[in-house]
């Protein structure tokens, strides 16, 4: 992080000096100007102390108070740099005071927006609904509902009431099961406390089943030694326990309706790149015979492409999450956009691949900006139905 910020540091300055002529393009007030230059320079200034002595939790709404200056400024700099091309060919005339005032009103209108979901977004709860089909999906689990959550990060939350209202919206549904594919926190098991009796109330009448995160493992802070750390891992899962969710740690077990059942899998964290690849798929698949239905949790979806489409015993349905849609884009009218995506293939909702899906949750917390812009926070409600030949 500390080697970025020279950089996003200087990509600002460059925004923000560019926008600024629309600003002079409407107004000579000379104590605008100095309004509009300290506000930044005092934010720029502020977060780079910040990072560089590591006050994260400030860092936190620093971040939030960036993108709610920076993005405005960035699209209307586009808008202003498509103005200055067609000066260009003009013989570069003064800038229209037209267009000026139309960069200040959409980004204001953006930065409304962002405000709404600053503000409003962390709790701003979608329950997004899948209806998936199977050849060999077992008959008597023809409609079987399940109910998934992923990326709680429970050292994040501080509002009770608009945490109770997501757990709610989970209650709500009556799915036949409810699947939590990691990151239950940050870093400390001791996050969760104050959170365990509102958790602990979700109700699914087949069970509620649950795998680990990277952030459950407690490697992104400093422990005095390893011994404090798997202390921290031990307390988790007992964590789990109390909430009512049985962890499953590169194992399996059957989920049994009257004489049928379908396989339920979880693996530890795997991930690509830096990750660690706790995960161990053949392990947690030794006792499921072939021809079984499979449910796999598995919460960083690049396990997908890289371990679980090679394995040698098909998995029907992968649940994941860890993306959180890096909680900011757009969704509308059934196309999404995002950052993330450059960086994961399968980010967000469902993906398919010779007849089998994946189901990328979009998360049900926050980390890191205090809010969600445009990917808001998710329940994620999938339906099973067996595809009957005509």
């Amino acid at each position: 992080m500390k080697n970025r910020i020279p950089a996003i540091v200087l990509l600002w300055l460059i925004i923000d000096i560019y926008f600024f002529k629309a600003v002079e393009t409407l107004s000579h007030n000379t104590s605008l100007y100095l309004a509009y230059w300290l506000f930044d320079a005092l934010l720029a200034g502020t977060i780079i102390y910040s990072t560089l002595t590591r006050k994260t939790k400030i860092v936190s709404w620093l971040m939030a108070l960036m993108l709610l200056s920076f993005i405005p400024k960035l699209v209307g700099s586009l808008i202003l740099l498509l103005e200055d091309i067609t000066r260009l060919f003009r013989g570069f005339p003064p800038r229209s005071y037209g267009v000026s005032e139309f960069v200040l009103v959409v980004a204001g209108v953006l930065f409304a927006l962002l405000l709404f979901g600053i503000t409003r977004g962390r709790h701003y709860y979608k329950v997004r609904r899948e209806t998936l089909f199977f050849d060999d999906l077992p008959e008597i689990f023809d409609g079987f509902t399940i109910t998934q959550l992923s990326d709680i990060h429970s050292g994040s939350f501080s509002n009770v009431q608009g945490v109770q209202k997501g757990l709610d919206l989970v209650n709500a549904q009556k799915s036949d099961v409810i699947l939590f594919t990691g990151d239950l926190v940050n870093n400390q098991a001791t996050e969760m406390d104050p959170w365990i009796p509102a958790f602990a109330k979700l109700e699914a009448p087949y069970g509620k089943y649950s795998v680990l995160g990277n952030h459950d493992y407690g490697d992104y802070m400093q422990w005095n030694n390893k011994a404090d750390q798997q202390a921290n891992l031990n307390r988790l899962k007992q964590v789990h326990q109390e909430i009512g969710f049985q962890l499953l740690l590169n194992e399996s077990m059957p989920i049994q309706k009257d004489d049928q059942a379908i396989a339920l899998i979880g693996v530890e964290n795997w991930g690509k790149g830096g990750f660690h690849k706790y995960g161990d798929l053949k392990k947690a698949t030794a006792h499921v015979p072939d021809e079984a239905f499979k449910i796999l949790m598995s919460h960083d979806p690049s396990h997908w492409d890289a371990v679980t489409l090679g394995h040698h015993q098909p998995i029907h349905l992968t649940l994941s999450g860890h993306t959180h849609g890096m909680q900011f884009g757009f969704e509308v009218f059934g196309f999404k956009w995002s950052p993330i995506k450059y960086i994961y293939k399968q980010w967000a909702g469902l993906y398919q691949q010779s007849g089998l899906y994946l189901y990328v949750n979009r998360g049900f917390g926050f980390l890191g900006l205090k809010g969600r812009v445009g990917i808001w926070p998710e329940i994620a409600v999938l339906t099973l139905k067996r595809k009957y030949s005509v």
